[in-house]
């Protein structure tokens, strides 16, 4: 049986780790790599880095902190996302010491590059981050951009059904931040089947896990502002689910 992941997230603005809600309000919590060696202790499944202003600010990606994270020595999988614009950003990223890429713009924007960095790296090592939310029946992906709500668009669609991107990272990005806020009708409605998800976004308690891990297409559920709230919050997490898919809860108590 395939094992479903409990992805640790942290989410970076200006260096620093960051609390967020509905990608509005970033409340500090400090160093990044700190976080990352506790989620690492504690026994996250994956780490997955995501620098929020990087894009916007057209600065590429924060190859100093993926370098800073790698010489941990962590034995727990790095995903990095923020700021790539191209094969050579993706690359870097790769030989900086993450394991995996994470994109979000260049799905919509460069989608030809999107091919290009599957084709270096392999889709094993490709994320495609689609902030998503429900209207009625339909699925809209948010452009952070511009701040607009659009259908996800066909040549997007193209690279999770052609298998170019290894899986969907859905974003719950009006609910993120809120407890017990992840709305299951935006997997339910998900219109690619067969595309393996990670959702994301106010998942905050185990029996929200269980009712994720039992659906069909999710392979990972990302946690990122309430393992923040007390210490051990992945134990504890991986303790109250109750599905064998899970692994196991560990901790590694250092001096």
């Amino acid at each position: 049986m395939l094992k479903r992941r409990l992805v640790g997230v942290i989410t970076v603005k200006k260096g620093w780790a960051v609390q967020s809600f509905g990608f509005v309000r970033h409340l500090p919590l400090g160093r990044p790599e700190v976080i990352a060696q506790n989620l690492d202790r504690w026994g996250a499944d994956e780490i997955l880095v995501l620098c929020i202003d990087r894009t916007l600010a057209d600065a590429g990606p924060d190859i100093d902190l993926v370098r800073r994270i790698g010489r941990m020595g962590l034995s727990t999988p790095v995903t990095y996302g923020g700021g790539l614009r191209s094969v050579d950003d993706g690359m870097a990223v790769i030989q900086a010491g993450a394991e995996r890429v994470c994109i979000d713009a260049m799905l919509w924007r460069e989608p030809m590059v999107v091919r290009a960095l599957s084709a270096r790296i392999g889709a094993q090592a490709l994320i495609g981050a689609l902030p998503v939310s429900r209207s009625g029946q339909t699925i809209a992906a948010y452009d952070y951009l511009s701040r607009t709500e659009r259908p996800i668009t066909t040549q997007t669609r193209a690279l999770f059904a052609q298998q170019v991107i290894s899986e969907a990272l859905i974003i719950d990005w009006q609910h993120e931040g809120h407890a017990r806020g992840f709305d299951t009708d935006l997997v339910r409605r998900w219109p690619l089947p067969g595309v393996p998800l990670i959702a994301f976004g106010g998942i905050s308690e185990p029996e929200q896990l269980e009712e994720l891990f039992c659906m069909e297409g999710v392979v990972a559920a990302g946690v990122g502002n309430f393992l923040a709230y007390r210490e051990h919050a992945i134990q504890n997490l991986k303790e109250r689910v109750r599905v064998p898919s899970v692994r196991p809860a560990e901790y590694e108590c250092k001096p």
